[in-house]
């Protein structure tokens, strides 16, 4: 027969197994929800950055509409020429410097 002392470590025993069965049971339910979650918020910023990505796209697209409306070119090729800023360079049309502006008007030959 068992004494008072071993009844007493069975009894605890038992007790500190059902609990460690517990804690497992939730550690591995709390694994699964963050699982869960970390797709979830793989997902959204996912979608956060296809959103940037739209919103810089559309905002790079109205600049250059604003800047051909303003006969900037809205964007291209640029030259630079040497003492000078750079100019834009659109197909077919080309741009004097202000330098070469104020040769013309002096009656000298513009140098593209």
């Amino acid at each position: 027969m068992a004494g008072k002392g071993e009844e007493r470590m069975d009894r605890l025993n038992a007790k500190l197994y059902l609990q460690n069965c517990f804690i497992m049971k939730e550690n591995e339910r709390l694994r699964k929800k963050a699982l869960l979650l970390n797709q979830e918020n793989q997902a959204l910023l996912t979608e956060l950055k296809q959103r940037i990505a739209k919103k810089a796209a559309a905002a790079n697209n109205n600049n250059n509409g604003n800047a051909k409306a303003n006969g900037n070119g809205g964007g291209g090729m640029w030259r630079r020429q040497a003492g000078n800023a750079a100019t834009p360079i659109q197909e077919g049309r080309t741009h004097a410097t202000p330098l070469q502006v104020a040769n013309q008007r002096r009656g000298r030959k513009l140098m593209f």
